[in-house]
């Protein structure tokens, strides 16, 4: 059965995968690498576009290892999951000082980069160098769970060893970089997760879930996330000269490296009559003068563990604001030039003069 399945996968990859990516075939470790980074919990229709972005401004890892952190994390803007662009400078400047730019070129090696877990090690480990590693992603978990009838949670650690012993059986060690390209795409365009194409299956007549009608109780996940709700009224203070107060994110929370305006992150939502009276406002002014000169619509943003709900509120001050030692100020025709989390992006992207 496990033969039949990766013989009927490997024709069909040939005859009906017709899938098109730029970094499909790609042979270059660094250029699979950066794809495989980009690609942690993006969709690729997204991730492409960043892809093209990265490999245009940083050819090589060197390139990539000497930039700033300010360039990249701006060219990374909007992609989220920030700690993936993180771990791609440490990696980058790795790469580049200890390993003199050439990728380590055995799966241990690899897996041991900083943001390189096994199934990023296993997808370099088997494009660019033809090792027997089978990769274990979303899709795979799919086309597995779906064609076997497991009822084993993926989410789980029993549900993680089992799929990759699985996986690593049904690899063809001759072709590791071929077939897992392949089981990736039949479980993006064949075996998708919502209105699969059952019918049009080259595995269907051996396939458990759809012989039990499976299909769409298949894979098993385990307990929901419980997410969290915050809420940011973020304060953009303009002085007179046409300046503005930011800061970079240090904490170790969402967008740490990223910068954002004046954050005032109250336990519960703050009702718009009683911002200009809060204790945050008299802490930041003191006795010093001010105006409020908009309050915006509420935004919110959807996080894998929280949801993000605020507003922002334009200020006008006369002074500089002793209370705001930790802030820069830029001018706002400058703004653009910094890294900013979603949430801020999609509000400036209403506000021309500071595009």
């Amino acid at each position: 059965m496990n033969d039949d399945f990766t013989k009927r996968l490997l024709k069909w990859n040939i005859r009906e995968n017709k899938r098109s990516m730029p970094w499909k075939g790609e042979k270059n470790p660094y250029k699979i690498w950066l794809s495989e980074i980009i690609l942690q919990q993006t969709r690729v229709e997204q991730g492409r576009s960043y892809y093209k972005k990265f490999i245009e401004v940083f050819p090589t890892v060197h390139h990539l290892a000497k930039a700033s952190e300010k360039k990249i994390f701006k060219l990374w803007e909007g992609l989220g999951y920030y700690t993936r662009c993180r771990n791609l400078i440490v990696t980058a400047k790795r790469i580049s000082r200890e390993y003199k730019g050439e990728f380590p070129s055995s799966y241990e090696e690899i897996k041991n980069l900083k943001g390189v877990g096994p199934y990023t090690a296993a997808a370099i480990a088997s494009f660019a160098f033809n090792l027997p590693h089978a990769v274990v992603d979303g899709n795979v978990h799919r086309v597995l769970a779906r064609y076997f009838g497991i009822m084993t949670p993926v989410d789980t650690t029993e549900g993680k060893f089992f799929y990759a012993e699985l996986a690593n059986t049904l690899l063809d060690k001759k072709k590791p970089g071929i077939y897992n390209q392949a089981i990736m795409d039949f479980g993006a365009i064949i075996c998708r997760p919502k209105n699969p194409f059952c019918e049009k299956c080259i595995q269907r007549k051996d396939c458990r879930a759809y012989q039990n009608s499976e299909v769409t109780i298949l894979p098993v996940k385990g307990k929901a996330i419980q997410k969290k709700n915050r809420w940011f009224y973020y304060f953009i203070i303009e002085t007179n000269d046409k300046q503005v107060y930011i800061r970079q994110r240090k904490e170790k929370d969402i967008w740490e490296s990223l910068y954002e305006f004046v954050l005032w992150e109250p336990n519960q939502v703050i009702d718009q009559q009683e911002i200009p009276v809060s204790g945050f406002i008299q802490k930041v002014f003191n006795t010093q003068k001010f105006t409020i000169t908009a309050i915006s619509k509420i935004y919110k943003q959807e996080l894998t563990h929280q949801t993000i709900k605020g507003q922002f509120i334009t200020i006008r001050v006369n002074m500089p604001l002793a209370a705001l030692k930790e802030y820069i100020l830029v001018k706002k025709n400058k703004i653009k030039e910094y890294p900013f989390p979603k949430f801020i992006t999609v509000y400036l992207q209403n506000l021309p003069h500071v595009q």
